[in-house]
Order: C-alpha cells, then structure tokens, then sequence
C-alpha cells in the first residue's frame, strides 16, 4: 500500500439503487481492516461535498446494512458543484454558479486522499470535473438502468429486472381473467434494457423500448390479430423513453434547477388510450415507476456490489487514479473513469436477446 493514501471518502451519487449500501459496507470494511485507512462518508452526493456535511465512517457504521436497500449515506440527483444553484433570479430562473472550489477546501480540509465515487453517467460526468481538478476518483458503477458505457452490467439492474418481472407476472393473471390489453410501464429513459429483460422473462406479448421507435398501427393489428386467434389478452411491456416512430417522448415535467431536467413519464398512458381508440380492445395501464429501486437487493447484485467496491479499494492502495470499476466479460476490472462520463449504452438493434424474443414472436412494435 502507497503510505500516502490514508484517508478516502465515498459518496452515492444520482437516483438510489438496491445494492447501494452492500458498496458502502465493502469499501468501508476492506479499507479499515484490510490496510488500516480511515474512510469518510459524503452526505447526499456531491451536495454533501459542496455542504461540507462529511464524516469518518467505521465497522460498525456499515454492519448490518448489506441486505438493505437505498443508501445510509443519502444521494442527490440534483447537485452539480460545477453548476450549482443558489437563488432564484427577478424572472423565476435558477442562478447558478461553479463551486468546485468550495467543495476542493472541503476535500482539503478532511484530507481526504481519493473519493469513491457511486453512480451512473451523471455522477461519472462530476467525478470528471473532480478529475481534472487534481482529486483522485475512483467510480463504481450503479444505475437500475445498466445503461453505463465501459461496464457489462451494473449492479441494481437485477433486482430492478427481478421486480419488473414479477409485477408483469401479476399482471399478467388479471389481463387474462378480464380479457383486456394491459401496458406495463418501467423505468429506461434513453435504454431499454429493464423493459427488454423483464419482457422476456415474463413472456411480454410485445416489447416497446426507446432505441426501436414504434408503429402504432402495427401494435394494433398484432393485439387484433392475437384476439382473432382466440388470445384474448395482450401484455405490452413499454420503457418510459419509448416513442413513437412519428412523435417525440412523454415528458411529464421539467426541473430547471436540475442538471437532468427532463422527467418522463405517461407514454404507457398514452399507448393504452391509442390502442383502446383504434382497436375497441379494453386497455389499462400501470406504472412501476419508482418501486423498481426500491427493496432488498438480489444476492447477486448484493455480491456484485461487493465485488466492485472491494476491487475500487484495491485501485487506491495500489496507487491507481481515476478509474471506474467495471464488469467485462464476467470478470472485475477497471478503465478511465471519463469512459463513461456523458454516454449512456443503449440496446443494439441487432442485440441476441431481441432475436431470441422475437423467435419466440415476441413484436417490438416495427
């Protein structure tokens, strides 16, 4: 171990993820008893950093936490130090301003050597600005989405995978004693990773997802044509960035102060009112929204998680900077961490798994 590295930080970074505190309690328990460093604790993300609202973390912190969901230390979807808000203008609009340099004295002050960095292309985007600011950071990359370029997979994306799956399974028994069409919306702004999983393992009729824009009129004659041939029941399982081919994404609402401000939501809503209105076919729609972060993680991302935060402790203490940890081709190991700053990995059209669905004459909406 570098004796210049003794003390880290870690933070959690955009939208919570089950998973997340299995990183927190590796990082934090490999680091201390396994070469003696002291680890702090970042509140909240990146506003923690900005707030200065920093603390030493210690075993018995992070025992215990392994199987729960959500994150001990808090996170932020909101916070960019290099753009940060701090009033309000005479107009209404959000002020911003660089305040990297508050978060550098709070990073001075702690001494802190690296910082851990959890999270997905925007936390990535940050740990960049940190970057080239001088600081050490190692990312660890999480996301429901899986959606993070340089990685295989991302933990938080099974147990998202798990739960889309089996409300599908849900909705499947009550669209077949009705006798309706049901549209399933799951998370998946710009990736449709969670729909195509889910789809498949629930046995999805049809599978919108945002990288395949759709023919409504095609999804109307499939569910018809089902129904002539005594399949009385439809199950469409749609991302909420799914469009289309003519229109653009549902947006349900824009947050100016955020560094994302575009919210999506209510494309399932809109599917169902299209098919009802061209097909006569009775269709409801549900919307998982933000019960697929939520839980106890899967054993298998509790033991990515941990994979990956005990690999970005060993990056530091061998002295390494500015990489993420990732999953390539079934093993644990790392690349440069602005890889994946402001990319997402999107579904190739020509993906296996979208064969595989439609051998088995799964539509995806073309």
């Amino acid at each position: 171990m570098s004796n210049l590295i003794k003390r880290i930080g870690i933070l959690t970074g955009g939208g919570d993820c089950p998973g997340l505190n299995a990183v927190i309690r590796a990082v934090a328990k490999s680091a201390i008893m396994q070469h003696g460093l002291q680890v702090f604790g970042i509140e909240d993300g990146f506003l923690g950093l900005v707030q200065n609202r920093i603390s030493e973390l210690t075993t018995d912190d992070v025992s215990g936490i392994l199987t729960r969901g959500g994150t001990i230390l808090g996170t932020s979807n909101k916070c960019d130090p290099s753009q940060y808000v701090v009033g309000t203008g005479d107009d209404g609009q959000p002020i911003f301003r660089d305040v990297t340099d508050r978060c550098l004295e709070h990073i001075a002050y702690h001494k802190l050597d690296a910082i851990i960095c959890i999270g997905g292309d925007g936390t990535m985007s940050g740990a960049k600005n940190f970057v080239e600011h001088g600081v050490n950071c190692i990312g660890v990359p999480k996301t429901i989405d899986n959606d993070l370029v340089g990685t295989d997979i991302t933990f938080g994306f099974m147990t998202a995978v798990y739960i889309a799956t089996d409300a599908l399974d849900r909705i499947h028994t009550t669209a077949a004693s009705h006798h309706r069409a049901m549209v399933v919306e799951v998370m998946g702004r710009n990736a449709g990773w969670i729909a195509l999983h889910a789809g498949v393992a629930s046995g999805s009729d049809v599978i919108l997802i945002p990288e395949i824009p759709y023919d409504l009129g095609r999804i109307c004659e499939f569910i018809q044509e089902r129904s002539a041939h005594g399949k009385r029941f439809s199950i469409i399982c749609i991302s909420e960035g799914a469009r289309p081919k003519d229109g653009g994404q549902v947006v349900a609402k824009v947050d100016p102060t955020s560094p994302d401000p575009i919210r999506l939501g209510g494309i399932g809503e809109q599917l169902a009112d299209d098919i009802t209105q061209r097909t006569g076919i009775e269709t409801r729609t549900t919307v998982l929204g933000h019960v697929q972060r939520g839980g106890t993680p899967l054993p298998a991302d509790r033991i990515l998680a941990t994979r990956f935060g005990c690999h970005a402790v060993e990056l530091i203490v061998r002295g390494e900077r500015n990489r993420l940890v990732v999953m390539r081709n079934h093993e644990v190991t790392d690349t440069e961490i602005g890889e994946a700053a402001d990319k997402q990995r999107t579904v190739p059209p020509d993906d296996p798994l979208i064969r595989a669905a439609e051998s088995v004459g799964t539509f995806f909406g073309i």
